[in-house]
């Protein structure tokens, strides 16, 4: 019987993800200055205010007050009357030193001996309904959003929109686990206020996102996805009407309150742990990322159509607990899921510096992951420019999305025979 499945995006500026950006730009300065740095930075925003906290080893010192500013200026918070702006708003800042019972069982003398920063299960998915093997319905609502900020910066064929929005795409489902169509879309979008009445408005909001925006969205997708938008799409704009008041000053935002949106939409499996803000040496990030480098590569070998790899660790411990996959039925390679697994652990050193040194995770390269999604996007190689009235200037080629990267498939073709 065909089901429905649902998965929702929200944008950059949503009050949650401006404080993912301005945790993950903080964690950015450590590393550039320091690579060896330890970080956990947590960051609330809320009307007016900017409260950074957490703990930080490094041998650098950072203007964070400034950082911030700057994130949530790029962000789109510039004007007065959102009641949350990057010039005017208080920083205050409550970092300080990790704490040395931790650091003790992550910092060893040799680095392949490097403990996990932390204890829990970590997991990574991939799937073949899409080019980036990622699931379809989070896949798309992230295209409607980052499509809705480009919009909202070119500001010609809508002019009124504001930083904060949701998105929600619901897909339809045969028994055969294929995508038939969409049967449902949700845009929220924070905008200005209007001259004439909300009528008038939300009328107007609906038709620019169904004629403006949704045809900007479906070119960017493949021929096979655009057949899934038809005439019988149900299209809820801004359900509660208005959405002048939003950001910061409509709703207080955390780091790391958006752990779905960030990874797979509800698909596959999340073990709890967010990731911004965290260096490399907390598996929470680290070990998320390295489960999704497995999965993609696996289905991209071919060994199924769809993965899902958990990997576990104890804190100060070199060695995963257990690294454990399920194919869903859809293995293409003849052996049980505990057997892949096995495969896996052997083709996947899984150790944290190995996880770190792989994927090359002590560079400045989080700023990217923070808004749309940590997985999905193209790997690509930038330069990034840092500046401290402390540190001076530096300059950084990186390797973005590392994760992302189809660099194992032949090696796995061939320890699975394929």
């Amino acid at each position: 019987m065909p089901y429905l499945f649902t998965s929702e995006s929200v944008s950059e500026g949503h009050p949650d993800k401006v404080a993912d950006q301005i945790s993950d730009a903080l964690l950015d300065h450590f590393l550039a200055f320091d690579p060896e740095s330890k970080v956990a930075c947590e960051t609330l925003v809320t009307t007016g205010q900017v409260v950074l906290a957490g703990e930080v080893k490094s041998d650098t010192y950072l203007d964070v007050q400034n950082i911030a500013r700057e994130v949530i200026n790029k962000i789109g918070y510039t004007k007065g009357e959102y009641q949350f702006s990057g010039d005017s708003c208080g920083v205050i800042s409550l970092i300080h030193e990790q704490s040395q019972d931790i650091n003790q069982g992550v910092d060893r003398g040799a680095k392949e001996e490097q403990g996990a920063g932390d204890q829990g299960m970590m997991f990574g998915y991939a799937t073949s309904e899409t080019e980036n093997y990622m699931p379809l319905a989070l896949d798309i609502s992230h295209k409607i959003l980052h499509t809705l900020a480009e919009l909202r910066r070119e500001g010609k064929e809508i002019s009124y929109l504001r930083p904060d929005a949701k998105a929600q795409v619901t897909l339809e489902y045969s028994d055969a686990n294929e995508p038939q169509r969409i049967d449902t879309i949700v845009v929220s979008t924070q905008h200005d206020a209007f001259d004439e009445d909300d009528d008038k408005m939300l009328a107007k909001i609906k038709s620019d996102i169904i004629s403006i925006l949704i045809p900007r969205v479906k070119a960017q997708l493949p021929a096979e996805t655009q057949k899934l938008f038809d005439d019988q799409i149900k299209y809820h704009i801004n359900p509660t009407g208005k959405f002048v008041i939003g950001g910061p000053h409509g709703d207080t935002g955390l780091t790391g309150r958006k752990i779905i949106v960030d990874t797979y939409g509800g698909k596959g499996a999340h073990g709890g742990g967010a990731f911004s803000g965290k260096d490399p040496s907390k598996v929470d990030r680290s070990a998320a990322y390295a489960a999704r480098h497995a999965a993609k590569n696996l289905v991209a070998a071919g060994v199924a159509d769809e993965i899902l790899v958990q990997v576990s660790y104890a804190i100060g411990v070199v060695e995963p607990t257990s690294i454990y996959v399920d194919t869903y039925g859809t293995s293409k390679v003849g052996l049980s899921d505990g057997e892949i697994a096995r495969k896996v652990a052997e083709l996947f050193d899984m150790r944290p510096f190995a996880i770190e040194d792989r994927l090359k995770l002590r560079n400045p390269i989080y700023l990217e992951t923070a808004a749309y999604g940590h997985m999905g996007k193209q790997p690509k190689t930038i330069t990034k420019v840092f500046e401290s009235p402390y540190n001076g200037r530096i300059e950084k080629e990186v390797e973005l999305f590392t994760w992302e990267k189809l660099d194992k498939v032949a090696e796995i073709k061939s320890a699975f025979n394929l």
